[in-house]
């Protein structure tokens, strides 16, 4: 039996790559932007239930919640061709609609006052499923709202479900370019550490490293914000792979990280994926070996946060979780687990 996560969306960031990411879950699923299963997609083996479950009218509405102190991004949610995929209770907006401006205080005494009105939407979405697993948090720990108020959800969700699992995918501040808001440091260190104290599972989805990727890998002059919320899409959308395909191992969350965090508090995992293209592009990939590919997503190019460069620098790898997709041998990978192990130096 599948079991459920239920995904919160909090401020702007959040929701623009929550958005994406729904995106992608729809394509992969087959699933229409109205939540409609597509006819070729009906005999499929996939556990939609994961993270959509069936209204009474059998069409398909993602376990999300979407949470923000200021209108403009959900608005355009809502008035997009998506409008009718997601559950209208379960977006939550701030009546006087000033967001946060993005001072973590505020972010966090406002997600304190709208406690109990978003905790009626959470508690609602995991009553409605059969054997849930944890919760997914989507947000950016430099801004207002899905740093501040997201460390207040972060730490009532510990609170209320202590025996759930929290995994977030946190989008760290690009430090490459100068920012307007004075007190990001401040908001990211006051999220760090609940983030560190509070979650099980921490994405670090690092800015500056998206925007290297997208302009040294893809060639992108300025890439926008849709562009580096599609590459997150694309990560997000691997890394659940395993919870949504059925398979012998990795079938569900806590046997997906398990093997990863070592110890409790040493839980912030870095991502690679290959091969990256642009939608014009795809078709030119060309056909590469399973070793090829995991050396590959060892490359400190092909990494999404910051890491040294050099590959004499003194760091190893603790743990490593390769999620391949495709026709691959499983004797293959076998055969070049070794070479791997000595080429990325494997505690």
């Amino acid at each position: 039996m599948p079991r459920e996560i239920i995904t919160l969306q909090l401020g702007q960031c959040g929701n623009q790559i929550g958005m994406e990411f729904w995106k992608q879950l729809c394509a992969e699923h087959g699933i229409s932007p109205d939540g409609i299963l597509e006819e070729y997609a009906t005999e499929g083996t996939d556990r939609k239930d994961v993270f959509f479950y069936q209204a009474d009218d059998e069409h398909y509405i993602p376990r999300s919640v979407l949470l923000d102190l200021e209108p403009r991004v959900i608005n355009s949610i809502v008035s997009s061709q998506y409008k009718n995929l997601f559950n209208p209770e379960n977006i939550y907006m701030s009546k006087h609609g000033g967001g946060a401006g993005n001072i973590w205080a505020s972010g966090y005494d406002q997600g304190e006052h709208h406690y109990e009105e978003v905790f009626d939407i959470i508690d609602r979405e995991a009553d409605g499923s059969d054997s849930l697993e944890g919760f997914l948090v989507c947000h950016s720990i430099a801004g207002g709202t899905g740093s501040g108020m997201g460390s207040y959800m972060l730490e009532r969700l510990n609170d209320r479900f202590p025996k759930k699992l929290i995994q977030t995918y946190s989008v760290f501040p690009n430090q490459d370019e100068i920012s307007d808001v004075v007190v990001q440091p401040y908001n990211s260190l006051l999220t760090l550490k609940r983030l560190t104290q509070n979650a099980d599972c921490v994405v670090v989805l690092d800015n500056t490293a998206l925007h290297r990727i997208a302009a040294e890998r893809l060639h992108m002059e300025k890439p926008s914000f849709s562009q580096i919320n599609q590459l997150v899409s694309i990560v997000m959308s691997s890394s659940t792979t395993t919870l949504r395909y059925p398979g012998y191992m990795n079938n569900d969350l806590i046997g997906l990280i398990a093997s990863l965090i070592p110890t409790p508090r040493l839980h912030f995992l870095m991502t690679g994926y290959t091969p990256l293209t642009t939608d014009s592009q795809v078709a030119n990939v060309r056909k590469t070996t399973v070793l090829d590919v995991m050396r590959r997503l060892l490359q400190p190019k092909n990494m999404m946060v910051s890491t040294p460069v050099s590959r004499h620098a003194n760091h190893c790898y603790i743990s490593i979780l390769n999620i391949i997709q495709g026709e691959v041998d499983p004797t293959q990978v076998c055969s070049v687990h070794w070479t791997v192990c000595q080429y990325a130096s494997i505690v």
